[in-house]
């Protein structure tokens, strides 16, 4: 890994509560967003290492709502993981380190905005999930944490991220990008702009079914990509959830179908074969199975209906999101390639290829799983009728 800047980060780790001297730090290249460091601290003779992330804040516009919401969210998780059974507690939330005086960031002199976290020791985190047990882990810590969750307190959270699963607002930001090409990279992209229009219905179904009060708004991850779960290196079980940048009010649904996404096919989100793309019925399975063992008990019959949907609808909006980012320059997604946001974008529309192709049968899966048998047919989004 390549050398962090020393004389910056030896600024940084004097504003927290750290003591003892900092030895080196890597650049860890894990996620598109913000820029992350591992540091080594030398304390008493023991080595201690603790994460130090820059918040970017091009993507999030108000880094102090940013860390009131993580701040809130790792109280009360450390909270309920306290009272309840279980060992590992500080392997299972993060551990936020605060500043000298008390304050859960720093601002430096550029106002850029640092936090710092404990690093947990003794995990593993995949791009891709190799197994059903570690699809299985995935959706029950993801379960699991909407459940820890669901009665927060206090003030509803922030949205760090207006409209960040909003699928109509995605695909009108699509339109745009297109209309505008600023780049002339439209023509790279025919067949995939074509087949975006193409599926354009799938936008407003969970929006019309939160609107007329089917499903409700819960406290959620909304960013559940599977190197979002860190496992145990030796027993593989799932021990914490990581990346809270984006927990706010959302859907349920939203994060299980994040999940599917980016667990049920044995490829990278940016695969450059897509013959290797396809969902993978066993992981799936074990991915429903997870997930509705810990979050089945809150969930309602209406959000467990939409399961199989929220599947191919989370990965028809993160492919619009590839996409559009392609068309106006790689602004958002940080790109190690020319095109890479392309090629994300036609991973995610081949996956949604294969959802499609065996929908039915994983919908009667979900429903052996949950124990019920067939319920009335899923209502359509009244503005894809008009389609």
């Amino acid at each position: 890994m390549a050398v962090a800047p020393e004389q910056q980060l030896q600024e940084v780790s004097r504003k927290f509560q750290i003591y003892g001297q900092i030895l080196h730090a890597e650049t860890c290249k894990i996620g598109h967003i913000n820029e992350t460091y591992t540091a080594t601290y030398d304390q008493g003779g023991t080595r201690v290492r603790y994460v130090h992330q820059k918040i970017n804040r091009t993507v999030f516009r108000d880094p102090p709502a940013v860390m009131d919401n993580l701040q809130r969210v790792t109280r009360h998780l450390r909270a309920k993981l306290e009272a309840g059974p279980g060992a590992d507690l500080t392997r299972r939330c993060l551990t936020l380190i605060p500043t000298r005086d008390g304050q859960p960031f720093y601002q430096d002199a550029d106002g850029e905005h640092w936090r710092t976290f404990v690093f947990i020791e003794g995990v593993r985190t995949f791009e891709a999930a190799q197994t059903p047990d570690q699809a299985f882990e995935a959706g029950r810590a993801f379960g699991e944490f909407q459940g820890l969750l669901a009665d927060l307190p206090g003030a509803r959270l922030k949205e760090t991220i207006p409209h960040f699963h909003h699928t109509r607002k995605r695909y009108e930001a699509f339109l745009s990008a297109v209309q505008e090409d600023r780049l002339n990279r439209a023509a790279q992209a025919r067949e995939e702009i074509a087949w975006a229009r193409r599926h354009e219905a799938l936008a407003d179904v969970l929006i019309d079914a939160q609107a007329a009060g089917k499903i409700p708004e819960r406290v959620t991850h909304n960013d559940t990509k599977f190197n979002n779960v860190l496992l145990d290196s030796t027993s593989g079980k799932a021990l914490c959830v990581v990346d809270l940048d984006t927990v706010m009010p959302g859907l349920a649904l939203y994060d299980f179908g994040d999940m599917v996404r980016t667990t049920t096919s044995p490829t990278v989100e940016d695969e450059l074969d897509l013959r290797k793309v396809r969902l993978h019925v066993p992981m799936f399975e074990a991915l429903a199975r997870g997930y509705l063992s810990s979050a089945g008990q809150f969930l309602t019959p209406a959000e467990k209906d939409f399961i199989v949907f929220s599947g191919k609808l989370i990965t028809y909006t993160i492919g619009l999101r590839f996409l559009t980012d392609f068309l106006l320059g790689d602004v958002y997604f940080r790109v190690h390639r020319p095109g890479h946001n392309l090629d994300r974008c036609r991973t995610q529309f081949k996956l949604i290829d294969s959802i499609e192709e065996q929908e039915s049968a994983l919908v009667k899966l979900v429903r052996q799983i949950d124990g019920v048998g067939p319920r009335t047919r899923r209502p359509v989004s009244k503005r894809a009728r008009k389609k």
